[in-house]
């Protein structure tokens, strides 16, 4: 049994800086810190950080007057960003600067007039998010066939942004169906798709003609881990998402199998070094490192919680 392991894979700079800014605040402030939900999709690094005094909620109104509040990596509309200050929260902002990027273009977009599109998944943190942004008309669209039925004030002013997190090949087939019913649709230069999903689907493209079986670390709602398992499922490969080391299953695996084993944006190295230990033990003895695209993005963290020095983060959040 071989393995390679994907180039680049798990944490991003936005899950990176997202993390070390809920560290920084237990840090300076001390427990309890409040997070408004997960601050990134991993069940693994929520419950670290709730182990070192961070409490995690839904709703602001959950948070007791004057707290320490910090808004997830994903994003916040702006109703919830007054609604903390409604309360009184001293609130700190930890959404990824690839989306708040996006919030900006389509605001922009608004603020010219066009209804805007958000080409992503209703529901997603993100996605509410950006649209939360937006002071005018927006729709969300996550299906070629959901633009039949937009209604839009001016079909020659309709615009687009994209969650971040989503497939390419996703991504292309709806902005492709927009173009074909409002011609004149106009969108980002670059697309959306931050740069760290670009890279983690271009890795696992690049494995497939050397695998059998595909191995996502990442957790069940992560929206980029879901994205890596469906890119080699579209290849007809058997593509499996797995928490952790404790859901693989020995059935999939044979004496020569080749896996490929990858990580969403949000998985810590640690359970991929898990994943790989578990492996050996079902006979898995070689393995090798794909050649792939060095990732050196920093992201730099609020002013009010600069240090001197990049923190590191602990190790069992890495």
């Amino acid at each position: 049994m071989q393995a390679i392991l994907a180039e680049p894979r798990g944490f991003c700079a936005g899950v990176v800086r997202a993390i070390d800014i809920v560290e920084r605040a237990l840090e300076l402030y001390g427990p309890p810190v409040y997070v408004l939900h997960e601050i990134v999709h991993n069940p693994h690094v929520v419950e670290s950080l709730r182990s070192r005094g961070a409490i995690f909620v839904e709703t602001v109104d959950e948070i007791p007057p004057g707290a320490r509040a910090i808004f997830s990596a994903h994003g916040v509309a702006d109703s919830v960003v007054e609604a903390a200050a409604a309360r009184g929260l001293r609130s700190i902002d930890a959404t990824c600067p690839l989306v708040t990027k996006v919030h900006g273009q389509a605001q922009r977009y608004a603020n010219q007039g066009y209804d805007v599109v958000i080409v992503g998944h209703a529901g997603h943190p993100e996605v509410e998010g950006t649209r939360g942004s937006v002071r005018g008309r927006v729709h969300v669209v996550g299906e070629p066939a959901e633009v039949d039925t937009l209604v839009v004030a001016d079909p020659a002013r309709v615009a687009y942004v994209t969650q971040t997190t989503l497939s390419m090949d996703d991504t292309r087939d709806v902005i492709d169906a927009l173009k074909a019913r409002f011609p004149a649709a106009r969108g980002p230069d670059t697309n959306d798709i931050c740069y760290a999903t670009q890279n983690r689907q271009n890795a696992v493209k690049a494995l497939l003609a050397d695998i059998d079986v595909l191995l996502v670390v990442g957790a069940r709602n992560s929206s980029n881990s879901n994205r890596l398992r469906e890119v080699g499922e579209r290849a007809g490969k058997a593509a499996y998402l797995v928490g952790d080391a404790a859901d693989l299953d020995p059935a999939w695996f044979g004496p020569d199998t080749r896996i490929g084993i990858t990580a969403g944006a949000s998985t810590p190295q640690r359970l991929v070094d898990a994943v790989i230990e578990r492996l050996k033990g079902m006979g898995l003895d070689a393995i090798d490192t794909q050649v792939g695209v060095a990732e050196e993005a920093i992201f730099r963290l609020p002013p009010e919680l600069a240090r001197p020095d990049r923190g590191r983060l602990p190790a069992d959040l890495r």
